[in-house]
């Protein structure tokens, strides 16, 4: 397979302007340069950047998931982008030679459908969290794994044309999941490469006011949309203790079970279940979709 054409993704929301400039300084510096390079204003202006940067202002904020699907329509507009990177506006590559690795990984196997990077804070720290299998003590263990991180990975186009983009009504939370699905069912494969480092600051998810309410929603969208029936009550009660177990505020319990019940009476989406081949198969990389 001849070497994939890079396109570069990066939405903002206009509040972290010298993380963006740092960003697209590193993007420069690769020894491999994209095609392209879309930057997404979700909801606000964007000021001029040097170079060939494409620039898209949204007058209002679409979420993560649907400012990623404008920048993704705009790639495959063009005509000349067969990998989409997407990265978030206060990452960092250190390295300069991701682009190269990407590259190089997708020419490789025709079958890889999404590369993601590893993210560590600027002390070398990978939290927990951002290790995509159960078994998360080793950041550096590199392999073929159920899911990926939102905040620095590679798609190939033609896994997106086939399988759809984002799911942009989940505007915040487990939209990855959904995307990881789809494509496992559809026979591509994810690989973890913890040689491709993005630099992120480390945070929690719960800084955001709507992240409890919308993480119960969108799981229970998920479960919907995503799973053999049989599977949707052992996955959400497994999530519901886990819940339980570790949220600590009871204000936050309170937002989760009002997004939980929003998820249950709400339209989820068009329902297209996992095959029970794809169960096993997530099963034997060793994470069935029950957790």
């Amino acid at each position: 397979m001849s070497e994939p054409r890079l396109g570069v993704a990066i939405v903002t929301m206009g509040n972290r302007p010298k993380e963006v400039d740092a960003l697209l300084e590193a993007v420069a510096k690769q020894d491999v340069q994209p095609s392209r390079i879309v930057v997404v204003g979700n909801g606000s202006p964007l000021p001029e950047f040097p170079g060939d940067v494409t620039v898209i202002e949204l007058d209002d904020n679409l979420g993560c998931p649907g400012g990623r699907n404008v920048a993704i329509s705009r790639l495959r507009a063009f005509g000349d982008v067969d990998v989409v990177i997407e990265l978030d506006d206060d990452g960092l590559l250190v390295d300069a030679d991701v682009f190269r690795t990407v590259q190089q990984l997708f020419a490789s196997d025709p079958r890889l459908g999404i590369v993601g990077f590893r993210i560590a804070d600027e002390y070398g720290e990978t939290q927990r969290r951002h290790v995509p299998r159960l078994r998360a003590k080793d950041p550096m263990r590199r392999g073929l794994v159920t899911a990926f991180l939102g905040g620095g990975h590679a798609f190939a186009m033609r896994m997106l044309d086939e399988i759809g983009d984002w799911p942009a009504d989940f505007f915040f939370c487990h939209e990855e999941t959904d995307l990881a699905w789809r494509a496992l069912d559809a026979g591509w494969k994810i690989l973890y490469e913890p040689g491709l480092l993005l630099q992120h600051p480390k945070t929690s998810p719960a800084r955001h006011a709507v992240y409890h309410r919308m993480t119960a929603r969108n799981r229970v969208w998920l479960a919907r949309r995503r799973l053999p029936y049989p599977l949707i009550p052992v996955y959400l009660g497994t999530w519901t203790l886990l819940t339980l177990a570790r949220t600590r505020s009871l204000g936050g319990l309170r937002a989760w079970a009002g997004g939980f019940m929003e998820g249950v009476r709400t339209p989820c989406g068009p329902r297209r279940a996992m095959r029970w081949a794809t169960v096993w198969r997530m099963t034997r990389l060793g994470r069935p979709p029950v957790i």
